[in-house]
């Protein structure tokens, strides 16, 4: 999703998988500290893991140069947000049913199917702690977000119920200098880079870059 947006900019995408679903939080934070000992690095992800690229570059601000945020799910406790249901909801399908049963059951585009079918079976035995994880640990809250002081790129699809585009927006109103671009679910059918485009331009034009077009 982002290899090729950055790619285009001259940043190298670094994007290894962590080794244990079971311990997501700890493996995240793992590679990045890894990944910042040759210097500060441009950290990001999807949903929980712009939420914990956040996180991570709070406590330990000197080794984030940047942040790529793609739909942020919400802020603070995770309560009834949309997302963090689903996750719930996928968590005790999986327990109860069985992967292969839960994912016949996805109601969506085709796409979209396929995506899960590709992410899930990836995360494998550890797919229902991930969930889990997804689904009840907190997400920054507003004084979070406001110490945040390294260009941010935040991306939202406009028709995205589980990640409501008004989280995006208040993320982007709270971090100082962060910029917001938006896409669809629709266009991310079509072509898997769009998200990665959008959050890379936010992020160009919270870093000061103002001429390039998404």
């Amino acid at each position: 999703m982002f290899e090729g947006p950055l790619r285009a900019v001259g940043v190298q995408a670094v994007t290894p998988r962590p080794e244990s679903a079971s311990d997501l939080v700890r493996a995240h934070f793992a590679i990045l500290a890894e990944q910042s000992e040759a210097g500060p690095v441009l950290a990001g992800g999807v949903s929980l893991g712009a939420h914990l690229a956040v996180e991570w570059a709070l406590a330990d601000p000197d080794r984030c140069a940047g942040l790529l945020l793609a739909l942020p799910a919400f802020t603070g406790p995770p309560g009834d947000a949309p997302a963090a249901v689903s996750a719930r909801m996928s968590a005790a399908a999986v327990r109860t049913y069985g992967l292969d049963a839960t994912l016949a059951t996805v109601d969506g585009e085709p796409w979209f199917a396929a995506e899960l079918e590709r992410s899930w079976r990836r995360t494998g035995d550890g797919l229902a702690e991930a969930l889990e994880i997804a689904a009840t640990r907190p997400a920054p809250v507003i004084s979070d977000l406001s110490r945040i002081t390294v260009p941010t790129g935040i991306a939202a699809c406009s028709d995205d119920p589980v990640h409501p585009r008004a989280v995006a927006e208040l993320w982007a109103d709270t971090i100082p200098g962060a910029r917001i671009c938006t896409t669809t679910l629709s266009a991310l059918g079509r072509d898997r880079e769009s998200l990665g485009r959008a959050t890379v331009l936010a992020w160009l034009r919270s870093s000061g870059v103002t001429h390039l077009e998404q």
